[in-house]
């Protein structure tokens, strides 16, 4: 009776994963992709007033985001310019304010009615910078005439666990990573070899040391989600398997690049680029380790449903119920995502 029963769970879990893949699937294009490309909004004095606009809006093919910047009454601008750039709509004016424009507000009009994100810059004449993030809820800010590090650091630590919270492919490989190496106490080593790795490309890449272009590097992340899958059913006889560390650091040097793709979007503040480096990064870091946390625990739960032993330490994993036929999924997702990215060469 207790191994009828113990079957009809394993059933179900393959059966509920596999819903999971079918829908992940079906998703569109834009939900499978990590990328989060945010608008940008960039205000830089000219003195007396007068500031140079650069507002660059999300775009697909000729369609852009319903997106536009409202200055304040009174003020006065010229004649929009506007092109294509890669995935985005730029377009370039200049507003005069004759009341100024510190104490009052910009607003993004239609951004309530989004999904996305605004980052906006303010350089002043004196060379401070004002940063901020803009949500579907907060779609307008005050321009300060003296921002702080402080406010720096808050903003670009929220894009970095943002992007790694809505980054389905990063997770996948992290979440291949743990079915990998198995019990929570062997994790250490293969985290840290992946954080210490695209920590050093995405600051390499930020700072223009070092140029790698963004498609190949999105197919290659896709490749190591197939290759961590595939490691994952293969067992103890894989590479990585052995050396997950090792596996681990490789493929975080291209990660590093992919979130540097990401920041390189919306820029650096020129006053303060190690606070927003650093708390970028340390905001990818938070992301992926509650996503961690938050995996171990589901697992751990899913463990005692589907009977496995309580008090050992691999408990976590369910390996024959959960792990192979979860890697299959992501392993069939990933290759879907590298098949797409290389073709869009």
């Amino acid at each position: 009776m207790k191994r009828s029963l113990h079957f009809k769970r394993r059933i179900l879990a393959r059966v509920a994963l596999v819903a999971i893949a079918a829908v992940a699937l079906l998703a569109p294009p834009a939900a499978q992709s990590h990328e989060v490309r945010p608008g940008y909004l960039e205000l830089s004095s000219r003195g007396e007033g007068s500031w140079d606009v650069l507002w660059k809006v999300p775009a697909k093919g000729d369609l852009r985001l319903g997106l536009n910047v409202r200055f304040p009454a009174g003020c006065e601008e010229t004649r929009v310019v506007a092109r294509r750039a890669g995935t985005a709509h730029l377009e370039q004016w200049r507003a005069t304010c004759a009341e100024g424009l510190v104490g009052r507000s910009i607003v993004i009009e239609g951004l309530e009615a989004t999904r996305t994100d605004v980052l906006a810059r303010v350089k002043h004449a004196d060379g401070t910078t004002q940063t901020v993030r803009l949500t579907p809820s907060e779609n307008a800010f005050d321009i300060e005439a003296a921002p702080s590090r402080l406010e720096v650091a808050a903003t670009y630590f929220s894009l970095g666990v943002e992007h790694i919270l809505l980054g389905v492919d990063h997770l996948l490989f992290v979440l291949a990573l743990l079915f990998l190496v198995g019990a929570p106490r062997k994790l250490v080593g293969p985290i840290t070899a992946f954080t210490v790795a695209h920590s050093f490309t995405l600051a390499a890449a930020t700072l223009g040391w070092v140029h790698v272009p963004s498609a190949p590097v999105e197919s290659v992340i896709a490749l190591s989600i197939v290759f961590v899958a595939a490691e994952v059913v293969r067992g103890a006889d894989g590479l990585a398997a052995r050396k997950p560390w090792l596996v681990a650091f490789s493929f975080g040097l291209l990660h590093g690049f992919g979130f540097a793709g990401a920041l390189s979007d919306v820029g650096l503040p020129s006053h303060a680029i190690p606070v927003a480096l650093a708390l970028f990064n340390v905001g990818v870091e938070v992301g992926q380790l509650a996503f961690i946390a938050v995996a171990i625990g589901v697992f751990k739960l899913a463990s005692l449903g589907l009977g496995s032993r309580a008090g050992s330490g691999e408990a976590w994993n369910a390996a024959e119920a959960v792990a192979i036929p979860a890697s299959y999924a992501i392993g069939i997702l990933g290759t879907s995502w590298l098949i797409q990215r290389t073709v869009s060469f």
